[in-house]
């Protein structure tokens, strides 16, 4: 590798940064019946914590974004990850529901700032002609917690107790917060808004070609969300898939993920956002067609044809998302990135929020039907893409 590809550690710490939030946002899922058992809840109850941490997060992102948009952002984000790590390492104090309640809310208010600065960082600090891939290593950040964070704080759990999960969370958090202490670059510290205005900070915002990135934003999250919350629903019914077999197709999606989010920076930087959000949206469209002609075939061959079909829905999918910062970057502006990644951030919540009812309902009725139902939810976002570039500013 030629030292020009080599990453800056300041991008890795970021990329840490995004893994410790992304693992901590679904860490729970692993542990939810512990904690149920170990707080004498139901797991209903327990579930909520998920729901809440999510709706935090959606609601006070964009806020924190305009509050702290005339402070320097490398110590924004450093404070966040300080709060992040203190709300996680003080879990096996919490010896009632509220008190979790209160401390995963804490844990959600200072995501809701990590990841968004880390973003605007990434973008704003990166050349013009790696802006993509810059974006892309920070999101490999989140492909990774899926792959590696959370199947490790889970067996963690199992192993010393679910309150030991959110300590490993948290461990994570003081791991990316020394590192970008200590590689963050000077030019980090600089501020979105410093002699401007409330209006003037907001005013990006709402550029019609930022309000089409967001609405393209979420029928792609909520087709993606749709199908992945239940893929253990349908993979049983198209190949018999067991718990032990669909935990090996979980890591090979998950790698699959991981190059999808790399090839998509190199595709914004080499064909521009919008060609590279579409070109992935059109394969995942295409792997969930696929995968919904195949069903009335079941039980079809696991490794030849449902794990290829996998991988390349994971990659198209985790392929999105850095297409869609960047073309939110480019309706938004440098000077309003942080704001720009703090909304985007929310639309994808809703997005997820929104995918997660849709499959249930589909799955409720025919879990056979999911795959053509994600990539019907997707469609709209493929149309509503291109306004981000068409539809001219305010």
């Amino acid at each position: 590798m030629r030292t020009s590809d080599r990453p800056p550690p300041w991008l890795l710490a970021l990329a840490a940064a995004a893994f410790a939030v992304q693992t901590d946002d679904f860490i729970i899922i692993g542990v939810l019946p512990s904690i149920a058992s170990g707080l004498h809840v139901p797991e209903a109850a327990a579930g909520q914590l998920v729901t809440v941490y999510s709706l935090v997060y959606a609601l006070t992102a964009p806020l924190w974004a305009v509050l702290f948009a005339r402070l320097p952002r490398r110590r924004v984000l450093l404070w966040a990850l300080a709060v992040f790590t203190a709300a996680n390492a003080a879990v096996p104090l919490a010896d009632s529901y509220p008190a979790l309640m209160a401390l995963r809310t804490a844990a959600a208010l200072a995501a809701a700032v990590v990841l968004p600065s880390a973003l605007a960082i990434a973008s704003t600090q990166a050349p013009p002609e790696r802006r993509g891939r810059h974006l892309a290593l920070v999101m490999t950040g989140l492909t990774g917690a899926v792959l590696a964070g959370v199947p490790l704080g889970t067996w963690i759990g199992a192993l010393l107790g679910w309150q030991a999960t959110f300590v490993f969370c948290g461990l994570l958090g003081a791991l990316s917060l020394l590192l970008s202490a200590r590689t963050l670059p000077a030019a980090a510290d600089t501020a979105d808004g410093e002699r401007r205005t409330l209006a003037a900070l907001v005013r990006p915002l709402l550029d019609r070609r930022v309000a089409a990135v967001l609405a393209a934003t979420v029928p792609a999250v909520a087709g993606n969300l749709a199908f992945q919350t239940y893929i253990a629903v349908v993979l049983s019914g198209l190949a018999g898939v067991t718990p032990a077999v669909l935990a090996a197709l979980l890591v090979c999606s998950g790698a699959g993920g991981l190059l999808g989010t790399q090839a998509a920076g190199r595709l914004v930087d080499r064909i521009g956002a919008l060609r590279a959000f579409l070109t992935a949206g059109a394969v995942f469209c295409a792997a969930m067609a696929a995968m919904a002609l195949l069903w009335p075939l079941a039980p079809v061959p696991v490794w030849a044809v449902v794990a290829p079909l996998l991988v390349v829905w994971s990659a198209a999918a985790w392929a999105m998302p850095p297409s869609l910062q960047a073309l939110m970057l480019d309706g938004a502006g440098a000077e309003a990135a942080a704001q720009a990644m703090a909304v985007h951030s929310s639309s994808v919540h809703v997005g997820a929020a929104l995918g997660g009812a849709v499959g249930g309902a589909v799955v409720a009725a025919a879990p056979g039907l999911l795959p053509a139902a994600a990539a019907l939810a997707v469609a709209p976002g493929l149309l509503l893409g291109p306004l981000a570039r068409r539809a001219p500013g305010r």
